[in-house]
């Protein structure tokens, strides 16, 4: 029993590199890894969620207007593959720079590795897009969506980073703002009719998936350095 109270104590603890921060990373990890194989599994067999996906399509196209349409197909662009990788680029560019060199691998294997596994779980489900897709996007599979994940993982680094380099003081502003722009590019995708509700959350599941297992592995290196 003493020896698994100072394991869990271990773990909870705010000082060390794999304490609370590693634990609570973890966790959210697993929990995005349910959310995700649950939505799976309901895509691929058809369940619930997809009836409320084709509601939920239905209503947003009746409501778009021409104007809408362009709005958020700039925001929508805010999360593509080409803004993704333009990011990528400049903050490895900037961390190699300050020769942060495990901070600019991190980086590199949050952006790279998002689009791997976007690809990959695109290949694997192969669901369609929705009818009228086509008018935004061309060929391509729907779930989970690109969009959420890859803005998700681009945005939520992109705020770690900054919080670190600018302070404490940041972590609210900073947070919020690349919260409010990623749930912005998920709701862009749907008013656009590019993909189902399912698949946004499918992408932002998978995005958290990834996002924490990569902030982990960093925030492990950096508390070890730290002593």
């Amino acid at each position: 029993m003493a020896t698994l109270s100072r394991f869990l104590a271990a773990r909870f603890t705010r000082k060390g590199a794999v304490g609370l921060h590693l634990t609570l990373g973890l966790l959210l990890a697993l929990l995005a890894l349910r959310l995700f194989a649950g939505l799976t599994e309901d895509v691929v067999n058809g369940e619930a969620i997809t009836k409320l996906d084709t509601v939920v399509l239905g209503r947003l196209r009746q409501v778009a207007t021409p104007t809408g349409d362009s709005a958020f197909f700039v925001v929508s662009m805010l999360g593509s593959p080409a803004a993704m990788g333009a990011l990528g680029l400049l903050g490895a560019a900037w961390l190699g720079r300050r020769r942060d060199w495990v901070g600019c691998t991190g980086w590199v294997a949050t952006f790279a590795g998002a689009g791997i596994v976007d690809l990959a779980l695109k290949s694997l489900v192969h669901r369609p897009r929705p009818l009228g897709s086509d008018a935004f996007v061309g060929a391509s599979f729907s779930f989970p969506s690109g969009h959420a994940l890859g803005s998700l993982c681009g945005y939520g680094l992109l705020s770690y980073m900054t919080i670190l380099h600018a302070g404490k003081h940041a972590r609210v502003p900073v947070a919020l703002a690349a919260a409010l722009l990623v749930l912005a590019i998920g709701f862009s995708r749907l008013y656009l009719g590019v993909h189902y509700l399912s698949d946004v959350m499918g992408g932002y599941s998978a995005g958290t998936l990834w996002l924490s297992l990569c902030v982990s592995a960093l925030e492990v290196d950096r508390r070890r350095k730290a002593g």
